[in-house]
Order: C-alpha cells, then sequence, then structure tokens
C-alpha cells in the first residue's frame, strides 16, 4: 500500500466517475465529466504549491491576500490527458501547458516515447502531470523520467482512475510525486486494462471506439 496516493472521497467526485464509468456516456459528455473531474484533482493537487504573501486594495480598503509563488506547468500525455488540460486552462489560463506523446507497445505492454514539447524552464514550477488512467503504470513513470530530465523538481501526478498495481509502480522510480486519483481499482486485465475501469479513456473521450 503507498502512503503518498490521494484518493478522492468527495460525493461529487465520485458520483462523475460512475457517469463515466457507464458504458452508455457519450463521448460529448465524457469529455466534459473528464475535465470537471480534472478540476478538483487540481485543487487537491495544488495544495502544496509554493505562496506568498501579498496586499491587495479592495473597494473598501487593503487586504492581506496569498498568492501563488511559483508558475503551474500542466502536462498531458497525449492523447487523453488532452480532456483534463483543457479543463485546467479554463479555471487557470495562465497556466503553462506541456505535451508529452507516450503510446503503449500492446505486444510489451511498455510505454513508447514518440513526442515531447515543452516551455524552456520548468525547474522551478509546479508541474501537473495529467493522465486519465494510470493502468500499469508504464507510461506515467516514462513521463516522470521525462520532467524530471527536463529539470521538474516539484510535480504531481493527476488521474481519473488509477490501477493499485500503476500506483506501486509509479513510487518504485519516484517515491516522492504524489499521485492524485478520483478512483482506485485492483486489477488489470491480460491486456493491461484496468478492470473494472472504465474503457479506454482516448477512444471514448474521442469517439474512436
Amino acid at each position: 500500500m503507498t502512503t503518498n496516493l490521494f484518493v478522492s472521497k468527495h460525493p461529487l467526485v465520485q458520483d462523475k466517475v460512475a457517469r463515466l464509468r457507464d458504458k452508455r456516456t457519450i463521448s460529448a459528455d465524457f469529455r466534459r465529466i473528464a475535465g470537471e473531474i480534472a478540476v478538483f484533482l487540481t485543487y487537491d493537487a495544488l495544495g502544496s504549491a509554493k505562496t506568498c504573501a501579498d496586499t491587495v486594495k479592495t473597494p473598501l480598503g487593503d487586504c492581506a491576500a496569498v498568492r501563488l509563488a511559483q508558475e503551474l506547468t500542466v502536462v498531458s500525455i497525449l492523447r487523453a490527458g488532452l480532456a483534463m488540460s483543457e479543463a485546467i486552462m479554463r479555471v487557470e489560463p495562465n497556466a503553462r501547458f506541456a505535451h508529452i506523446g507516450i503510446y503503449r507497445n500492446e505486444d510489451t505492454l511498455e510505454p513508447v516515447r514518440y513526442y515531447a514539447r515543452f516551455p524552456k524552464d520548468i525547474s522551478n514550477d509546479f508541474v501537473l502531470l495529467c493522465d486519465p488512467m494510470l493502468a500499469t503504470g508504464g507510461s506515467a513513470v516514462e513521463a516522470l523520467h521525462i520532467l524530471k530530465a527536463r529539470g521538474a523538481k516539484h510535480i504531481a501526478f493527476a488521474c481519473i482512475i488509477a490501477a493499485r498495481q500503476g500506483a506501486r509502480r509509479v513510487h518504485q522510480f519516484h517515491p516522492e510525486v504524489p499521485i492524485y486519483a478520483a478512483a482506485l481499482d485492483e486489477q488489470l486485465n491480460e491486456k493491461g486494462y484496468i478492470i473494472p475501469g472504465l474503457g479506454d479513456a482516448g477512444d471514448r473521450m474521442f469517439g474512436t471506439v
């Protein structure tokens, strides 16, 4: 049992997860709900972001305030992570956005990297890595290797559904990275899909089932 795994207990998040799992949910609703869950997870993950004290002037006077003291960089694992990052963009438009392209070899279940695009320097940023599904953990581990090679030091990982096996694999290689999940499932099938899960998140988001 990993201790750096945080599974949301919020009733609204649980309700939205149920709607995502439902095979009757159409692609447009699936994308929207996945984004809504991502916003909840982002609120939780950013609880450890650095802040600084400030003073702002309200219409009636000065007021002590708190501001973020580091930039936020949101990193999507393509393609399913896009729905999560696009929703985060709407609530934090000043964030910077990066993309990592990784696909899973269906024979070996190992990750294959094909694309990476980042802001110039993320070494001082709060970096939030997004992928709806944490299954075997291979893609997440590879993405975290890439982020650290780019200099990232303050990283959190957000996913909608995590498999316990995947969370253990991530923390085998990156034990300091917290995982924020909306749900935790116990099993993977022989193809590495989460059971009961919700199917292939990318296919369901983009109507390519």
